[in-house]
């Protein structure tokens, strides 16, 4: 229990060692003094609550926010001492957030919890006692032997066995893992690929041993000691044999798996991510508020306390003859008086902190986020993709965003690779009609005429057709001689790739006469001129980013070893002793230059000494557990070297429409944009130049090849003088991953200084690492700046992590870059309508929302701490207690909330054709302390006049009621709060430019419900009631006419300024918004007026029209 306890903190971690030792079909060895291993249960867990913890988990949550806690603390002083207001007025309200925060976060955590009981009550088949039976998913534990059929999603990580193949081969997609839809293929080891039946099974006898559970989906390091007869075999276990949790089984009629991973250990669910942490800018400057105006509380309280003893000083105060003081009174101490006066002003005083605010801001997120996926032109038709949202506390930060970086491939180009040029031996070629033609070489040949290959051609082919990862539709390789339509003609094949590269080479490859026709066991099949060849696949060398390069070792027909090598070429070239290595490199760079991406292709031919050294090799580290990662990249780099070069190939990325227009929106908007690639320097200036990222006017200045640090502290040096010096407009900065490593290492304040003089930068051969540094670097520069990451690939998923808002593009790279991302979009292009509407559109509503939920509450407050000074600081409320109970959560609440939902203060395709207007509110700008200041000051300003207006005009004169009744305090509170509930609700009216149905209704809608309201508040008995102050207070105020034209009055005093303000400032010192604003009204005046005109217009006068000079208001639209 106390080893639970101690694991459940996290000070006894459960894996004390590296590595699990699982015994399949737990045959635990029958020695005594084993002690099995405790793994985890195969329940997923995604809730965060349980019945017993929700209520206290909740509350510790919640309470955990500045403001509750206040509130908290507020009720409790209430509860404790004899205070003005009854403990209602604070319990309700916070009784009111609480419980619809509960009630929104319970509901979500019921949903997951039903569908984790779906998921870990599915239905399992799983060998024990010889046969097959059926159990639920939950049930399953390490070691077991699990039976998944074909389409079925696989329930735990599971070692494969068998299948229902000869070679023990399988296939599975891991679309909902990491969104790649190609085929993956998972083989057994040769041992257990027999093992096809479950009696078969039933007597394997064997041990996996294998790294402890983590989180990285492509990586796993185990064996299997397999006992037979009297020997023990060992075989290596890595990613090919891992069948992960959540993926699924295909074209493969059922598998045989024993479990390694269960539960919360599955990679799937280590890879669960948490709800994004990031805060926005606007939540951290309501949290300064917040405390400017707890100080202003603090301040009232404590003066209000000073006045009251500075009052009480004269004798006549202190103890009038009608409110004598007790014994007990005058015997108290004066320290304990002193605070109980102080907490009690407090308690008076307390609703100047908008405990409604927080409520208000989340359900604006929450349903305002809406917007984004219901908006039709985020919509992809191609695709049928719309936008998505993954966190909507971040929809105002669209607006505010300083800095894009963006990834290329895939993000401003298609991911669509289309084979143009090859290189081989020296010599250019273009594929013309389906032929390989040497550049210059014009092709008049009849298409019937087969284009015969030479050797050197022949063999860059076939390394290209073995070479890669790429799998044929199951259902086309059936036939014994590939398919075939009816009339004898073959189909072409459909090929699956992780790769669009690879796919687009070896359809090039077909085209031209080598032709890839699948594989078979441990063979790969391919037709050479139409002769088959069948080559033995020995080893595969895995791609990884750090080599930058893939190999096959491959034993063809006539028993050679040969190594085939693909690869960038800064990791070919350098590694190649013989070929056209010059001409090759000249080539390499004219593709780049083109915007061509490109690859080198090399090969090896093996001595059958220098093999069985590889093999020795291979198998020796393969089977290591500890650093197999480091041991195998050792042994790569010894196999592939000495390599004989074959060619190069240039495979074009088409660009994805409108990606050179929303750069230049951006550029216009006040937003620098940077490019981060891992593609090759040549290749990435090309598409920057081609994309609009640089100008051709523009003066690129480069960082690149450095392979010291004083080398290129000296160039960061020069860049920055002549930046200083050059006159040019503009500047952009090209840096690659070794320079920008060894850039940021000494010297990162030079290079952001040089980065931030350059409009444009762009960062080529980059690690994904990388990418997030320099996100990183941004952020946390002295200005602090908004940064938005997007991307569509897992290499882009650590700076979209990085970055202040994360954009994932809906791409061909798998979802795993829309899984992490803040927002998810299908194209380039969405991005200006996601940051230039939407984004502003957010930022408006909710920095008016956040600073009139303050200016309402001054308005509140401020004639409450006036009253003091009229009735001796004796903490007499102004306001009846249910009015101050309602005021924030009824009477005022829903206007705002309605604004901060529909307001679009300019029309949308204004907002997108002058991306400039977006330069109006960056850095904050409503939010800063000026617009702050305005709004607390006129808080102030219309309090005093609430006050002081009502005090003149009705105040003096007591005898002003209809029937000549007394004029009583209750009925001065209810005056002002009656021309406050007006004005405040009128205010919001004028900061309102976009009407709608809802806004009239919740609008007008809230003064009638108040009035109706009071009437039957203060119109009848309640008889639950303790004190019924109000009684009749209402219908009597209504009742005398001076008090009728004291409310139009001073809600016309309040508002006049303020409308006088607006007209003045909008004519006289409009920004950019108010001046499209102005030129939107006169569109729409001279739009119609054009439409009414051009009713009378000829056809001819119509063609002498200037077309440069549209109607007004034709650019709008």
């Amino acid at each position: 229990m106390l080893r639970w306890v101690r694991q459940q903190l996290g000070f006894d971690p459960p894996h004390q060692s590296d590595t699990r030792t699982i015994y399949i079909a737990n045959r635990f060895p029958q020695h005594g003094h084993y002690v099995p291993q405790k793994f985890a249960d195969n329940r997923i867990i995604s809730s965060k609550y349980t019945v017993w913890n929700f209520v206290p988990k909740n509350l510790f949550e919640q309470f955990r926010r500045v403001a509750n806690f206040y509130f908290l603390i507020i009720f409790l002083v209430q509860l404790m001492i004899d205070t003005p207001t009854s403990p209602i007025t604070s319990g309700l309200p916070l009784f009111f957030v609480i419980t619809v925060t509960a009630i929104k976060q319970g509901y979500e955590d019921w949903l997951r919890h039903k569908a984790d009981n779906e998921v870990n009550g599915a239905p399992v088949y799983v060998v024990r006692s010889g046969g097959l039976v059926k159990t639920r998913s939950k049930n399953i534990r390490v070691g077991d032997i699990v039976r998944v059929a074909k389409d079925e999603t696989f329930p735990v990580d599971l070692v494969l066995l068998s299948s229902d193949r000869v070679d023990g081969s399988c296939h599975v997609t891991t679309a909902s893992l990491d969104g790649e839809t190609n085929l993956k293929t998972h083989v057994a080891v040769p041992e257990t690929a027999v093992l096809q039946s479950v009696a078969n099974l039933d007597k394997l006898v064997a041990v996996i041993e294998c790294q402890q559970p983590e989180a990285d989906l492509y990586r796993f390091v185990g064996r299997i000691t397999i006992s037979q007869q009297t020997e023990e075999i060992v075989r290596p276990l890595g990613p090919e044999s891992l069948l992960l949790r959540g993926a699924r089984l295909k074209n493969t009629k059922e598998i045989f798996g024993v479990a390694v991973y269960t539960g919360m250990e599955t990679k799937m669910a280590l890879n669960y991510k948490s709800k994004s942490q990031k805060r926005s800018a606007v939540e951290k400057s309501m949290n300064s508020f917040l405390i400017i105006y707890l100080i202003i509380l603090l301040f009232e309280a404590i003066l209000s306390t000073i006045l009251k003893y500075a009052w009480q000083a004269e004798e006549k105060w202190d103890e009038p003859w009608y409110n004598g003081k007790t014994e007990h009174e005058r015997n108290s101490s004066k320290i304990l008086r002193f605070i109980s006066d102080f907490l009690a002003f407090l308690v008076l005083y307390n609703f100047i902190i908008p405990i409604s605010l927080y409520v208000t801001v989340e359900m604006q997120k929450f349903l305002g986020s809406f917007f984004i996926g219901w908006d039709l032109d985020l919509y992809h038709e191609e695709t049928n993709q719309r936008a998505q949202v993954n966190t909507s506390d971040l929809n105002e930060e669209l607006g505010q965003v300083e800095y894009v970086f963006t990834d290329k491939t895939g993000t401003l180009t298609e991911n669509e690779m289309q084979f143009r040029e090859c290189s081989i031996n020296g010599i250019k070629y273009q594929e013309v009609n389906g032929k390989l033609t040497p550049e210059g070489f014009s092709e008049d040949s009849p298409d019937g005429n087969r284009h015969s290959l030479m050797k050197e051609e022949e063999l860059f082919l076939k390394a290209v057709c073995l070479c890669h990862t790429v799998q044929i539709n199951a259902d086309q390789t059936d036939g014994a001689d590939g398919p075939w339509h009816a009339n004898g003609i073959a189909a072409p094949l459909e090929y699956y790739a992780s790769s669009p590269d690879e796919k687009a080479l070896v359809e090039a490859a077909s085209r031209v006469g080598v032709v890839f026709t699948g594989t078979s066991g441990d063979s790969m099949e391919i037709k050479s001129l139409g002769k088959p060849e069948r080559y033995k696949l020995l080893h595969v060398l895995e791609f990884d980013p750090n080599r930058r390069r893939m190999s096959v070792i491959v034993e063809s027909p006539s028993g050679e070893k040969l190594l085939f090598t693909k690869g960038a070429e800064s990791s070919i070239l350098p590694r190649s002793k013989s070929g056209e290595i010059d001409k090759t490199r000249i080539h390499v760079d004219e593709f780049a230059l083109k915007g061509l991406r490109t690859l080198c292709v090399a090969y090896r031919r093996f001595t059958p000494e220098e093999y069985q050294e590889v093999g020795k090799r291979l198998h020796e580290a393969r089977t290591a557990l500890q650093q197999r990662e480091e041991r195998l990249a050792d042994v790569f780099n010894f196999i592939e070297r000495d390599l004989e070069l074959l060619g190069a190939t240039g495979v074009e990325d088409k660009l994805q429409e409108k990606v050179q227009e929303t750069i230049e929106a951006l550029r216009l908007a006040g937003i620098k944009v940077w490019v981060l690639t891992g593609d090759k320097h040549e290749t990435a200036v090309s598409v920057s130049l081609s994309c609009g990222h640089f100008h051709r006017t523009m003066n690129i200045l480069e960082l690149v090849q450095h392979k010291s640090d004083s080398t290129c502290a000296e160039q960061l040096r020069q860049l920055a003088k002549r930046i200083k010096e050059d006159h040019v407009i503009q500047h952009g900065l090209v840096v690659d991953g070794t320079s920008l490593s060894l850039a940021l290492r000494e010297h990162e304040k030079l290079f952001m200084d040089v980065c931030k003089n350059c409009s444009a930068v762009l960062c080529c051969r980059m690690a994904p690492l990388q990418k997030a540094k320099v996100v990183r670097l941004l952020k946390t520069s002295p200005e602090k700046p908004i940064t938005l990451a997007i991307g569509d690939g897992a290499n882009d998923v650590s700076m979209i992590q990085e970055a202040h808002v994360g954009i994932g593009i809906m791409g061909k790279e798998g979802r795993q870059a829309v899984r992490n991302s803040d927002y998810a979009i299908a194209r380039f292009k969405f991005l200006s309508k996601l940051l230039f509407v939407h984004g502003h559109f957010y930022y408006i509503r909710i920095a008016t929302l956040v600073q009139y939920f303050f200016y309402k509450n001054v308005c509140f407050i401020t004639p409450q701490f006036l009253y003091q000074f009229f009735c001796l600081f004796s903490q007499q409320t102004l306001y009846d207690s249910v009015y101050l109970t309602l005021y924030n959560i009824c009477f005022t609440s829903l206007p705002v909330l309605i604004y901060s939902l529909f307001e679009q203060h300019v029309h949308p395709h204004v907002l997108q054709s002058k991306p400039v207007l977006y330069r109006d509110i960056s850095k904050n700008a409503h939010l800063g302390f000026k617009p702050f200041l305005y709004w607390t000051i006129l808080g102030f300003f219309h309090a005093f006049v609430f006050f002081y207006g009502s005090y003149l005009l009705m105040g003096e004169d007591t005898s002003l009621l209809g029937n000549g009744q007394m004029f009583g305090n209750w009925t001065f509170g209810t005056l002002v709060f009656t021309v406050m509930v007006i004005t405040v609700t009128m205010k919001m009216a004028l900061e309102t430019h976009f009407w709608t149905w809802i806004n009239h209704f919740v609008t007008w809608g809230s003064i009638v419900f108040y009035f109706i309201f009071s009437l039957f508040y203060g119109g009848i008995i309640w008889p639950f009631l303790h004190t019924q102050d109000m009684y009749f207070v209402f219908v009597q105020l209504l009742s005398s006419g001076s008090a009728w034209f004291a409310i139009i009055l001073i809600v016309v005093a309040c508002l006049f300024l303020d409308v006088v303000k607006k007209v003045l400032y909008r004519h006289l010192q409009p920004t950019s918004t108010e001046k499209a604003q102005m030129e939107e009204d006169k569109g729409s005046v001279s739009s119609a007026c054009d439409f009414a005109e051009s009713r009378h217009r000829g056809e001819d006068n119509r063609q002498l029209l200037d077309p440069a000079s549209p109607p007004g208001g034709a650019s709008l639209h």
